[in-house]
Formats: C-alpha cells, sequence, structure tokens
C-alpha cells in the first residue's frame, strides 16, 4: 500500500515555514462549531436537565424519557466487572496499581517554616472537592483514561468524582465500565459533547456542578472547555495525539513504523513524526509503514493521517533531532537512540520523555505509571502532564509576629501610598500605633 508522507530538511532554508504548515491546527478555529458550543452551553444554563436529556438524545441517537435514564447506577458499574475477561480484569489492575503507586510520589505536603522575626509562613495544600471527568467514546472507548484521570484525583484526596462519556446508539463499553467501578468513580452519566461540559461547570438539578473538568474530547468538548473555563478549572484544552520519534537509524524499522502507527490510528488528525539523522534508514521506515499498514484494522484512518499530518525530517546530527523536537514541543517524545539519556538533557519540551529502543510509547498510554493525558499542539512549551498536581490547589499561609508585623508595615506603607491605596496604607500602619494611643 502506497503511502505519501511529506519530508523535509532541517537544513533547508524554508524548514520553518514548512514545520509551521505542517502542525498547524486549531481546535476551535471552526466558527460553525464555536456557535453551536455557545448554543448549547447556554440552552444548559437556562433548562438544564431537560436540554441536556434532548442534545443527548438528538446527537447520540438515543431514546431516553427523563435525565435519570441517562445515569449508569453503581450496580451496573459493579456487574461490568464480571462481564469483562479474567485477562482484562488482571490488566486493569496491574495498570492501576503502576498509576497508583508512580501517582503517589507526586503528591505534595504542606508546609511551614518560622523567620527569625518570629513569623510563620508556608502553604497549605488540599485537594479540590468536586471533579467532572468527561470520558471520550465514539471512534474509540478508552478504559485506560478514567485510570489515568481518576486514580491521580483519587490521590491528591478528591472526595467526589463525577464522570461523563458519551454512548452513541446506547452501546455501553463493558471495559470502559469496570474501569469506572475500579476506580471507584462516584457517579456516572451517559452524556457526551458539549451538553456534558455545561452540565458540570454549571450543574442541574441531577448532574452536580464540579470544581474542576478534566479528560480528553473531540473538537465539540474542547471547545466546551475553552469556553467555560473560569466558571470552573480545566486540565487542558486538549488537540490530536502526537508522537515525534527521534531515532538513529539502529532500531528495528518495523519497531518505528509501528510506533508511528499508535498515534496515528486514533484519528485522522492526529500527527507521526519521524526525525532521524540517517536518511537512508528513513526510507526502510517508509517501506515498513507500507508494508504493514495493510494488516491494520484502522488503516485508513492510519493512511489519511500520515497523508495529510505526518512527517519525515531529515536531520544532520542528534542535536539537530534536539531542537526540531523543542521547535514542535510534541505530546510524546520517543528517544530511540543509543544513549538517550544524554539526549534527553537537550530536550526541553514534550509532555513525555520515552527512553531507549524498547521503550513503545503505548507502554505509557497503558499501563507504565504516569498519566497519559498530556499537553497537545505545542502546549508542553508551558504546560505538563496531568498530575496529583492538578487536584490540588494550594493556599498561601502568614502568621507575622508583632515585631514583624510593625517592621513589614513601613515597607507596605510605602508602596501603597504609591499606588495611591490609602486604606491598605494605612491597615498596616494602624498596627504600629501603640494599643490605646490617639
Amino acid at each position: 500500500m502506497t503511502v505519501t508522507i511529506q519530508r523535509l530538511n532541517f537544513r533547508d532554508a524554508s524548514f520553518r515555514t514548512e514545520l509551521d504548515k505542517a502542525l498547524a491546527w486549531d481546535s476551535i478555529s471552526d466558527q460553525t462549531v464555536q456557535e453551536s458550543v455557545s448554543r448549547i452551553i447556554a440552552d444548559v444554563r437556562t433548562r438544564g436537565d431537560a436540554a441536556v436529556l434532548e442534545w443527548t438524545n438528538k446527537l447520540d441517537g438515543l431514546k431516553e424519557n427523563s435525565i435519570q435514564g441517562l445515569e449508569i447506577s453503581q450496580d451496573e458499574l459493579q456487574e461490568s466487572l464480571k462481564q469483562i475477561s479474567p485477562e482484562q480484569t488482571i490488566a486493569l489492575e496491574k495498570a492501576s496499581d503502576r498509576i497508583r503507586r508512580y501517582h503517589e510520589k507526586q503528591k505534595q505536603d504542606s508546609w511551614q517554616y518560622t523567620d527569625p522575626d518570629g513569623s510563620v509562613y508556608g502553604q497549605k495544600v488540599s485537594p479540590i472537592d468536586k471533579v467532572g471527568m468527561y470520558v471520550p467514546g465514539g471512534k474509540a472507548s478508552y478504559p485506560s483514561t478514567v485510570l489515568m484521570d481518576a486514580i491521580p484525583a483519587r490521590v491528591a484526596g478528591v472526595q467526589e468524582i463525577i464522570a461523563t462519556l458519551p454512548t452513541p446508539g446506547g452501546e455501553k463499553n463493558p471495559l470502559v465500565l469496570a474501569a469506572l467501578a475500579m476506580a471507584k468513580v462516584d457517579r456516572v452519566f451517559t452524556v457526551g459533547g458539549a451538553q456534558a461540559i455545561a452540565a458540570l461547570a454549571y450543574g442541574t438539578d441531577t448532574i452536580p456542578r464540579v470544581d474542576k473538568i478534566v479528560g480528553p474530547g473531540n473538537i465539540y468538548v474542547a471547545t466546551a472547555k475553552k469556553a467555560v473555563f473560569g466558571q470552573v478549572g480545566i486540565d487542558m484544552v486538549a488537540g490530536p495525539s502526537e508522537i515525534l520519534v527521534i531515532c538513529d537509524g539502529k532500531t528495528d524499522p518495523d519497531w518505528i513504523a509501528m510506533d508511528l502507527f499508535s498515534q496515528a490510528e486514533h484519528d485522522e488528525d492526529a500527527q507521526s513524526i519521524l526525525v532521524s539523522t540517517d536518511s537512508a534508514y528513513v526510507e526502510e521506515v517508509k517501506r515498513s509503514i507500507e508494508k504493514l499498514l495493510p494488516e491494520m484494522p484502522r488503516r485508513d484512518i492510519i493512511k489519511a493521517s500520515l497523508e495529510s499530518r505526518g512527517l519525515l525530517i531529515d536531520v544532520e546530527n542528534l542535536k539537530d533531532a534536539a531542537e526540531v523536537c523543542n521547535l514542535i514541543a510534541p505530546e510524546h517524545v520517543e528517544l530511540s537512540v543509543e544513549d538517550p539519556q544524554s539526549l534527553m538533557a537537550d530536550i526541553k519540551h514534550a509532555g513525555a520523555i520515552f527512553l531507549g529502543r524498547y521503550t513503545s510509547e503505548s507502554l505509557g498510554d497503558y499501563c507504565a505509571g504516569p498519566s497519559h493525558v498530556l499537553p497537545t499542539s505545542g502546549t508542553a512549551r508551558f504546560s505538563s502532564a496531568l498530575g496529583v498536581y492538578d487536584f490540588q490547589k494550594r493556599s498561601s499561609i502568614i502568621n507575622c509576629s508583632e515585631s514583624a508585623a510593625r517592621e513589614l508595615a513601613e515597607t507596605a506603607s510605602v508602596l501603597a501610598n504609591a499606588e495611591g491605596l490609602i486604606a491598605h496604607a494605612r491597615a498596616a500602619e494602624f498596627r504600629n500605633k501603640k494599643q490605646g494611643s490617639d
């Protein structure tokens, strides 16, 4: 099967221009999508449960008569554990254990210290009370996303997790339900799209309002999350899946081809990129792609993804390869080279870094331990993988001694007066006055 993938050379004068064109993707650029999302959000805010029910029936082809019919009971969740195979149960348990152990190391504790003047300063770390978790559905179901979202939240101490997931045609995936049961999610609603995000952000009579929404979704979900940000917290506005593989030409080309497939099979907008110091090896990988693609069940999606957004990039050395990675700031980067630890020192921007020839990105997607909810579309320049810290808040602690309050008042007064905020200055100055004095 012939596959045409765009090829670039880092040393070409037009490289940056061509790279920018290839990377361009805006999850909320479509005016039609924005208008549709705005209409749905406004309707849910106004009519609550009735709007959620109507939009869900319309968009997912359901025929529920009441909002209660969209909630999955705990009994049904527990029953799903009996419907999956023993090997699936073991896989979910092993993945859950590894994800939990990894994230327990991320947990932050409150801290305080005492200044020489007797004042106490510090930080109080508290979990978010209530979290909404969007579980994507449609072209594929993701029980792994349930674990990657819910377990870090539980480790952080979140008390209540409300999940929403679309079930087009009323079809429920038993493995997804089993993951929800295993993660001990409190309530689950078969609601997707913008109406799910609006319900979680503003609350209805049935669906609780939450403090933060996490989890990836399609263009409508991404647009809705951005629209409600500020009313609630969000983890990120997720774009299509991405992988960038840096290879020195010494890894089995079939392995690399399959790693590129692993992201391309998500959807046609996913992006798979190979960066190599060996131009002949790039051709080997291309031959592997054409050899292996026909046996892939999702070959049409993979082919469309590779041809529309895939890239093969030639570089002269690994320093150049690292520079390309930092320009792209990919969701996933594989360092399939002889000394990945040394190369990692030059990688500044990536959601997750996979070291060595044997570390397939797909291991991170399912069971390595770190959450697979990662920044996309270049946002790894300023954001991080979902973690326990996303479900914890930090409150500053300030407890001034009498002597410190008097000393700091002088500084605060000068700055407050300079800003024209006289009450601020007086609030500090009054504490310099002796008790009972005029």
